[in-house]
Protein backbone atom coordinates (compact mmCIF):
# COMPACT_ATOMS: atom_id res chain seq x y z
CA UNK A 1 0.00 0.00 0.00
CA UNK A 2 0.97 3.49 -0.69
CA UNK A 3 -0.52 6.73 0.22
CA UNK A 4 0.37 9.90 0.02
CA UNK A 5 -0.52 13.49 -1.71
CA UNK A 6 -0.76 14.03 -5.84
CA UNK A 7 -1.79 17.51 -5.60
CA UNK A 8 -4.93 18.15 -3.65
CA UNK A 9 -5.69 14.42 -3.74
CA UNK A 10 -4.73 12.22 -0.96
CA UNK A 11 -4.37 8.57 -2.08
CA UNK A 12 -4.31 5.34 -0.61
CA UNK A 13 -3.50 3.00 -3.51
CA UNK A 14 -3.49 -1.20 -3.09
CA UNK A 15 -0.32 -3.08 -4.38
CA UNK A 16 -1.52 -5.22 -7.00
CA UNK A 17 -1.47 -8.19 -4.35
CA UNK A 18 -3.51 -6.63 -1.85
CA UNK A 19 -6.14 -5.77 -4.27
CA UNK A 20 -8.31 -9.09 -4.16
CA UNK A 21 -7.99 -9.10 0.20
CA UNK A 22 -9.67 -5.16 0.00
CA UNK A 23 -12.23 -5.96 -2.68
CA UNK A 24 -13.30 -9.03 -0.30
CA UNK A 25 -12.92 -6.92 2.86
CA UNK A 26 -15.11 -4.02 0.91
CA UNK A 27 -17.70 -6.50 -0.47
CA UNK A 28 -17.20 -5.35 -3.55
CA UNK A 29 -18.52 -8.46 -5.33
CA UNK A 30 -21.49 -7.93 -3.37
CA UNK A 31 -21.91 -4.07 -3.64
CA UNK A 32 -20.27 -3.33 -6.97
CA UNK A 33 -20.50 -6.55 -8.89
CA UNK A 34 -17.13 -6.63 -11.32
CA UNK A 35 -15.04 -4.18 -9.85
CA UNK A 36 -12.00 -4.58 -7.61
CA UNK A 37 -10.64 -1.74 -5.42
CA UNK A 38 -7.81 -0.43 -6.46
CA UNK A 39 -7.55 3.01 -3.87
CA UNK A 40 -8.95 5.42 -2.35
CA UNK A 41 -9.06 8.69 -3.60
CA UNK A 42 -9.52 11.83 -1.30
CA UNK A 43 -10.93 9.39 1.34
CA UNK A 44 -14.45 9.88 0.11
CA UNK A 45 -14.26 7.76 -3.21
CA UNK A 46 -12.62 4.46 -4.13
CA UNK A 47 -10.66 4.20 -7.46
CA UNK A 48 -12.13 0.68 -8.93
CA UNK A 49 -11.11 -1.40 -11.74
CA UNK A 50 -13.85 -3.04 -13.73
CA UNK A 51 -13.24 -6.31 -15.88
CA UNK A 52 -11.80 -4.29 -18.83
CA UNK A 53 -8.88 -3.12 -16.86
CA UNK A 54 -10.25 0.77 -17.06
CA UNK A 55 -10.23 2.72 -13.81
CA UNK A 56 -12.78 5.16 -12.29
CA UNK A 57 -13.53 6.92 -9.21
CA UNK A 58 -17.02 6.07 -7.18
CA UNK A 59 -18.18 7.73 -3.46
CA UNK A 60 -17.36 4.63 -0.76
CA UNK A 61 -21.15 5.94 0.18
CA UNK A 62 -23.13 5.74 -1.94
CA UNK A 63 -21.25 2.74 -3.76
CA UNK A 64 -24.07 3.51 -7.16
CA UNK A 65 -23.14 3.02 -10.72
CA UNK A 66 -24.84 6.56 -11.13
CA UNK A 67 -22.02 8.35 -9.61
CA UNK A 68 -19.20 6.55 -11.33
CA UNK A 69 -16.26 8.73 -13.44
CA UNK A 70 -13.50 8.05 -15.32
CA UNK A 71 -9.98 7.86 -12.79
CA UNK A 72 -6.54 7.80 -14.10
CA UNK A 73 -4.87 8.97 -11.01
CA UNK A 74 -3.32 5.11 -10.37
CA UNK A 75 -1.25 5.98 -13.27
CA UNK A 76 0.77 8.86 -10.94
CA UNK A 77 1.55 5.96 -7.88
CA UNK A 78 5.27 6.90 -7.95
CA UNK A 79 4.74 10.67 -7.38
CA UNK A 80 2.71 10.31 -4.19
CA UNK A 81 3.82 12.45 -1.24
CA UNK A 82 3.90 10.73 2.06
CA UNK A 83 2.44 12.71 4.87
CA UNK A 84 3.14 11.07 7.82
CA UNK A 85 0.07 13.35 9.79
CA UNK A 86 -2.56 10.47 8.06
CA UNK A 87 -0.82 7.63 7.10
CA UNK A 88 -2.79 4.42 7.95
CA UNK A 89 -5.73 7.22 8.94
CA UNK A 90 -8.94 7.23 6.64
CA UNK A 91 -11.49 10.19 6.97
CA UNK A 92 -14.74 9.31 7.72
CA UNK A 93 -18.25 11.06 8.19
CA UNK A 94 -20.29 9.83 11.21
CA UNK A 95 -23.34 10.24 9.18
CA UNK A 96 -22.59 10.31 5.40
CA UNK A 97 -23.17 13.43 3.08
CA UNK A 98 -26.04 11.39 1.24
CA UNK A 99 -27.55 10.97 4.38
CA UNK A 100 -27.19 14.72 5.25
CA UNK A 101 -23.97 14.95 7.08
CA UNK A 102 -22.33 18.33 6.99
CA UNK A 103 -18.95 17.57 5.24
CA UNK A 104 -17.89 20.90 7.38
CA UNK A 105 -18.53 19.75 10.21
CA UNK A 106 -15.67 18.48 12.76
CA UNK A 107 -18.39 16.85 14.93
CA UNK A 108 -19.24 15.00 11.79
CA UNK A 109 -15.45 13.97 11.27
CA UNK A 110 -13.90 10.77 12.73
CA UNK A 111 -10.21 9.16 11.41
CA UNK A 112 -10.54 5.57 11.22
CA UNK A 113 -8.65 2.68 10.24
CA UNK A 114 -8.75 0.54 7.45
CA UNK A 115 -10.64 -2.18 8.96
CA UNK A 116 -12.90 -0.03 10.44
CA UNK A 117 -13.74 1.65 6.78
CA UNK A 118 -14.36 -1.35 5.47
CA UNK A 119 -17.11 -2.01 8.43
CA UNK A 120 -18.57 1.16 7.88
CA UNK A 121 -18.77 1.19 3.93
CA UNK A 122 -20.75 -2.24 4.26
CA UNK A 123 -22.96 -0.92 7.12
CA UNK A 124 -23.86 2.09 5.29
CA UNK A 125 -24.28 1.12 2.26
CA UNK A 126 -26.68 -1.51 3.03
CA UNK A 127 -28.73 1.13 4.39
CA UNK A 128 -28.40 2.85 1.34
CA UNK A 129 -29.63 0.34 -0.89
CA UNK A 130 -32.59 -0.94 1.89
CA UNK A 131 -33.76 3.08 1.99
CA UNK A 132 -32.96 2.90 -1.75
CA UNK A 133 -35.42 -0.60 -2.17
CA UNK A 134 -38.33 0.70 0.05
CA UNK A 135 -38.81 3.91 -2.15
Amino acid sequence: MKEGWIGDDYLILFDESEVATVTDRYALSHLLPGYHVLGLRGWDDFIVRDSQRRTFSIPTVPLDLKYIAPCSVTERADDLQPDARFRGKIKWYLKPIVFGGDPSSRENTAWVNLEEHAKLVRWWNDLYRSVKNKE
